[in-house]
């Protein structure tokens, strides 16, 4: 940060206590913010596995009840996204579920654990991620690859270190 964040004026470097400051407050709401994620992601797949057209219902009514069989309705936490904000998984080509946002930030703090604990961005970690990772496309069992990258299969351990939910 002290490459780039520096003061218009007078050029000097953000200072130390400010950068420690950001850093303290990185998590701020974390909580929060993976409750509105988590669900969004549950209203998702509630709406993707309707089996019958008697489960409609308003989509305000459909919500409640999604969250309320689920256990995460909690009024102080309201939902953030409702039925309507869906529209880009309902249409336009997309096709991913709302939790593969979930599921996606879950491996990339996994795999970013992994470089961490291997010795960070070296040719060799980088190679192996291109081989097991980024050359094989969907022409493999990709949970099959990942387990292979880094030894084991993924864990949520480090994306809950990374909000603030697990110390």
């Amino acid at each position: 940060m002290k490459n780039y964040a520096i003061h218009y004026k007078t050029g000097e470097p953000i200072p130390q206590e400010l950068v420690d400051k950001i850093k303290k407050a990185k998590n701020f709401n974390g909580g929060y913010a993976m409750s509105e994620i988590v669900e969004a992601a549950i209203l998702d797949m509630m709406w993707h596995t309707v089996k019958s057209d008697d489960e409609f219902k308003p989509s305000d009514d459909f919500e409640l009840a999604a969250l309320m069989s689920n256990d995460v309705y909690f009024p102080p936490v309201p939902p953030r996204y409702h039925s309507p904000y869906f529209l880009h998984i309902w249409s336009n080509g997309y096709s991913a579920g709302y939790y593969a946002y979930l599921w996606s930030e879950m491996l990339d703090f996994d795999a970013y654990k992994w470089f961490e604990s291997h010795g960070g961005m070296t040719r060799e970690n980088g190679d192996r991620f291109r081989k097991y990772i980024l050359s094989v496309g969907n022409s493999v069992d990709l949970n099959k690859t990942y387990e292979e990258f880094t030894g084991h299969k993924p864990t949520i351990d480090a994306m809950l270190e990374e909000h603030g939910l697990k110390s």
